[in-house]
């Protein structure tokens, strides 16, 4: 269906928490890709299914041999490993040095991110946390074949300063200045908060009058529970029953909003796009004439 890009402007407002928490409920199959520049930390906090650790080596680093002789979608599942409890992760760099082996690298990585949904043998969306996006990173060049870039704040006044000013910004990178009519181009850029649950839905309507207000061609698509405790239980730290937390809550619900508001018209171009493929490559026949007209 979609590529989903996770991001923040500065500091640590949660962006993998986030990330992780989404695809742990997403409602169709889905990749979850440690694109960070910075270096993944999933390797860090994550077992693997085998109950061992994930292994660093394969994932954004393994693929990087491979994408240079050109990458089909489907061997992405090729450097895929999973975690306990199942989620399909593609572990992201050990270290910032590391991205210099992805140079050049990540306009193919999205093509083939956009593009896993429509494979015929094993389709799936991909969620990508892209890290801080401040500065000149690479991973932006993710962006122009995503969906849906999500912008990740927490809710002190100068970090919704910050990601009305960063969502303006991608407007004009994307798309060339704000939108107004054009509220429908892609990829759509859409903030998601994380917010203490008792004030979240004012926090939410107040930003989004805000971006709305600023122009900035971003709306609010919904508000994660600030869940220090739920966060814990995700990355296997504390016991507790991890779908009944307000971070499993919450993101279940951003998840669902996401797919009611977008999922269709994913669905749709998706399947114009496999048309039109299909058309352009189908093979041609051999001319017969008007032999076989009104059978």
């Amino acid at each position: 269906m979609a590529l989903i890009a996770l991001a923040a402007d500065k500091g640590s407002p949660g962006v993998t928490t986030a990330a992780v928490a989404l695809a742990a409920v997403w409602p169709r199959r889905v990749l979850l890709a440690e694109a960070d520049p910075a270096g993944g930390d999933l390797v860090y906090r994550s077992a693997a299914a085998h109950g061992g650790p994930l292994n660093p080596n394969t994932g954004m680093l393994s693929i990087a041999a491979t994408a240079r002789r050109g990458l089909v979608p489907d061997q992405l599942w090729d450097h895929v490993q999973p975690l306990s409890g199942g989620l399909e992760v593609l572990v992201g760099l050990g270290i910032a040095e590391q991205a210099t082996g992805l140079a050049g690298l990540w306009p193919t990585l999205g093509q083939a991110f956009a593009a896993l949904a429509d494979s015929p043998n094993a389709p799936a969306d991909v969620i990508a946390d892209c890290g801080r996006i401040s500065g000149d990173t690479p991973a932006v060049e993710l962006f122009p074949h995503a969906a849906l870039v999500l912008l990740v704040s927490r809710t002190e006044p100068e970090a919704i300063a910050r990601v009305r000013d960063r969502a303006a910004a991608l407007s004009t990178k994307l798309h060339g200045g704000p939108r107004g009519a054009a509220a429908l181009a892609t990829p759509l850029i859409g903030v998601v908060l994380i917010a203490d649950p008792s004030a979240a839905g004012k926090l939410a309507s107040q930003v989004n009058d805000m971006l709305v207000h600023a122009q900035t061609g971003a709306r609010v698509v919904g508000t994660i529970a600030d869940d220090p405790s739920g966060a814990e239980q995700l990355a296997g730290r504390k016991r507790g029953r991890l779908e009944k937390s307000l971070l499993i809550r919450s993101a279940r619900k951003v998840a669902a909003d996401v797919h009611q508001q977008y999922g269709a018209a994913w669905a749709v171009s998706a399947q114009a796009q496999q048309v039109h493929q299909q058309t352009h490559h189908m093979p041609q026949q051999p001319h017969q004439g008007h032999a076989g007209a009104g059978r």
